[in-house]
């Protein structure tokens, strides 16, 4: 580095006090950094024909490591000086000990770019965004009689990030968030349901504020309620079922994407521990991890410990290839790092997390693929679902789901549930359709008290011998 002053985000660290700093704490250690941070967000809350919140927040910090072996020790504070540097380093230092490890390679460089710079956040005038949320709900208000309420929530968020490690490898990222979110209630004859729709990415807020857009997603939001105020309650029973593409791809990460994270492999405690190399899906079946996708809501330049994001396959046509790494993870498991060491915050350490994460498409045509079904399930929507590492076992609610018999989509259903396991899900996929595509940008992963942007993305399919729980038998 040429530079004589570090300068992250307006504060002046001296270069060679902070390095020295760093060196001093990571030695005898494995690897370590100092990651500093800023983050700005705003959220605005039209709800029931008035601005019910709007909230701004403001921080910045900066978390110090040092790592050995499997233990790691982490610091951080929200004062951005030299003193408060040094003494974090007193406590990251404890995991070192008298240790004489040698340091790990730092990660490779890249001049990608995978998204704008620009804050969304000054992209529109508050009054602007005030304005806007009227105009949703009125338009929302007046596509049916039966909408009772509108909610409509627009947030923006922009964090910037730097990584020094003690060999002077040093990066910065700034990383745009934007989204909006558009819920409605309907009412009829003393029934009361709802729909929601939304989404974003890590692209100008001013697209999201176009007419053609937000229209879309009021009427999508709408369609959604009206097909619930005339669902019937969900079967009950083992049966085959058929996803539909993009969003329901959150199956897939829950039931397959956590159990494909190096730390929970590196410690035997996954269901697809050990099976590198082995058939662990249905012939066809291509999972990935990408980064790398622009505008992405899931999507980093390069991951919390500086390594530039990757396209990692994951699974191989049914074939596990790999897991998702951080730089610990990979180096205590021999293998190369994948760019997939996030955190939620400087408060936070690294591990291994998920970025976008998605089903490759097939052959067959999505309407095909229905036809087939001869009684069943057919789930285009997802909310919250959960699920246990050890085993694989999964729950997921529907939001949106038919009952189908000999090939034909029947009513809407409500109150339904599927229910399984990762592993034998995977391998009774029994067709793949020709149209995959990625979510809207909503995705939010938890792991260990910490929450990521994430993406998922997966073509329609069938799954056989799937159990729905629901309210009728």
């Amino acid at each position: 580095m040429s530079n004589t002053r570090f300068r992250p985000f307006e504060t002046s660290l001296d270069i060679d006090s902070t390095l020295g700093i760093l060196k001093e704490t990571c030695a005898g250690a494995d690897d370590g950094e100092l990651f500093l941070e800023r983050k700005s967000s705003e959220a605005i809350v039209f709800d029931d024909g008035r601005v019910k919140t709007a909230s701004y927040d403001a921080s910045e910090g900066f978390g110090l490591r040092a790592v050995r072996g499997e233990t790691s020790g982490y610091a951080h504070s929200t004062e951005m000086t030299e003193s408060a540097i040094r003494r974090a380093s007193e406590t990251a230092r404890l995991a070192v000990g008298d240790g004489g490890g040698a340091m790990a390679p730092a990660p490779k460089q890249t001049n990608r770019k995978l998204y704008s710079d620009d804050d969304p956040i000054a992209q529109a005038a508050f009054p602007v965004k005030i304005d806007l949320l009227k105009e949703i709900d009125a338009f929302t208000r007046g596509l049916d009689k039966r909408v009772i309420q509108v909610s409509a929530t627009l947030a923006a968020s922009m964090q910037e990030v730097e990584i020094l490690r003690p060999d002077g490898h040093h990066v910065r990222d700034a990383r745009p968030m934007s989204r909006l979110n558009i819920s409605v209630i309907v009412e009829e004859n003393g029934r009361r349901e709802s729909g929601g729709m939304g989404g974003g990415g890590r692209a100008s807020l001013s697209g999201l504020l176009e007419t053609e857009h937000w229209q879309s997603v009021a009427r999508e939001a709408l369609r959604i309620a009206l097909v619930n105020l005339r669902a019937v309650p969900a079967p009950a029973g083992v049966m085959d079922i058929v996803l539909g593409s993009g969003w329901p791809g959150i199956l897939l990460h829950e039931a397959v994407g956590h159990g494909l994270e190096g730390d929970f492999n590196r410690k035997g405690s996954s269901a697809f521990s050990g099976l590198v190399g082995q058939q662990v899906a249905a012939k066809g079946v291509t999972v990935l991890d990408d980064g790398t996708i622009p505008d992405r809501r899931g999507s980093i330049t390069f991951d919390d410990e500086g390594t530039p994001s990757g396209k990692n396959v994951l699974i191989e046509d049914g074939v596990l290839v790999g897991y998702m790494q951080d730089r610990q993870n990979a180096r205590l498991m021999g293998v190369p790092e994948t760019g997939n060491g996030r955190r939620e915050s400087y408060a936070h350490t690294p591990m291994p997390r998920m970025t976008n994460t998605y089903m490759l498409g097939g052959d067959s045509a999505p309407s095909d693929i229905v036809a087939d079904l001869k009684d069943g399930i057919y789930a285009v929507g997802f909310g919250g679902g959960q699920v246990d590492i050890t085993s694989g076992k999964f729950v997921f609610s529907c939001t949106e789901a038919y009952r189908v018999k000999n090939g034909v989509v029947g009513e809407p259903v409500k109150g339904a549930t599927l229910i399984g396991d990762g592993p034998t899900a995977m391998k009774k996929i029994r067709a793949i359709g020709n149209d995959m595509k990625l979510d809207p940008g909503i995705g939010n992963c938890g792991k260990a008290g910490q929450w990521v942007p994430v993406g998922v993305g997966q073509p329609t399919l069938m799954i056989g011998g799937i159990t729905v729980g629901g309210s009728a038998a």
